[in-house]
């Protein structure tokens, strides 16, 4: 399983979530302690916005602790938004465009999770993207696939409910097949101004999801292991929940795709 980090709020150098903290981002790429290896050495990506609407990208199939170049980056490089995941993969070849995040247009997203079964429902998966989003699709993964359904189930205009239906058509084709109908999906987005998050499973053992406030309060921070930093107060996230950052604060709503809809169960200023 994955390890990733996400960040919103004033602009700061991308090394402050990727490199500096202790058990920061690069430390979990080969220690990590909330994931079922310890290991996340299949490549790594980052996505961050700054001086236009596309977020810029930088992905390769190294292991985040051996790469100079990242870590040279992201001394450089400042941004008030940014997505950052190292990979442990469950299915696909190594390769930079299997790597998260994925970007089209102005949106980003990262994943850790899967589908259940995923090779015999990839080809009727794919068969529901528009011909301009399958030759927007580059890799083999099903966290890419279920980002651009999430796009083609309208994610500019309703992100919970495009994710929920993108998880839903999943589970149907899986039932189709005759495969276990088993969905664990913790992801990040972005279209470069709100930082969204989901925590769900359709059993009990959704990946991990922390949040806390930085930056002496400036800005927010989304990570699947909390860095070792005894400022910082972490909170988990509930499963089933879907996760709102803007100027404003962060807000989070009860998400269950089963039910087609999302209920508000929390308001953090």
């Amino acid at each position: 399983m994955c390890r990733w980090a996400a960040y919103r709020g004033t602009p700061i150098p991308l090394e402050q979530i990727v490199s500096a903290p202790g058990h920061s981002l690069i430390e979990q790429s080969h220690r990590a302690t909330e994931a079922k290896t310890a290991t996340n050495g299949d490549g790594f990506g980052i996505a961050w916005y700054g001086e236009r609407p596309e977020p810029g990208l930088y992905r390769d199939v190294l292991p985040a602790w051996s790469d100079c170049n990242l870590k040279s980056l992201a001394r450089q490089i400042r941004s008030p938004l940014f997505l950052a995941h190292v990979r442990a993969s469950t299915g696909g070849a190594t390769s930079r465009d299997n790597c998260h995040p994925f970007v089209h247009g102005t949106w980003s997203f990262m994943h850790n999770g899967q589908i259940a079964g995923f090779e015999q429902i990839r080809r009727p998966m794919e068969a529901a993207l528009s011909d301009r989003l399958y030759q927007a699709r580059h890799g083999t993964t099903d966290s890419e696939l279920l980002f651009l359904l999430a796009i083609e189930f309208g994610l500019e205009t309703d992100p919970a409910g495009a994710f929920g239906a993108a998880i839903r058509f999943a589970l149907a084709e899986s039932a189709r097949a005759g495969v276990r109908e088993l969905v664990r999906f913790t992801a990040a987005f972005s279209d470069g101004e709100t930082l969204y998050a989901i925590r769900y499973a359709t059993d009990a053992y959704a990946p991990t999801l922390y949040s806390a406030p930085t930056c002496g309060g400036t800005g927010h921070c989304l990570v699947s292991e909390p860095f070792h930093d005894t400022d910082t107060k972490w909170h988990e996230i509930p499963a089933g929940s879907f996760v709102t950052l803007t100027a404003s604060g962060m807000n989070s709503k009860r998400f269950e795709p089963l039910q087609s809809q999302t209920l508000d169960i929390a308001e953090v200023a």
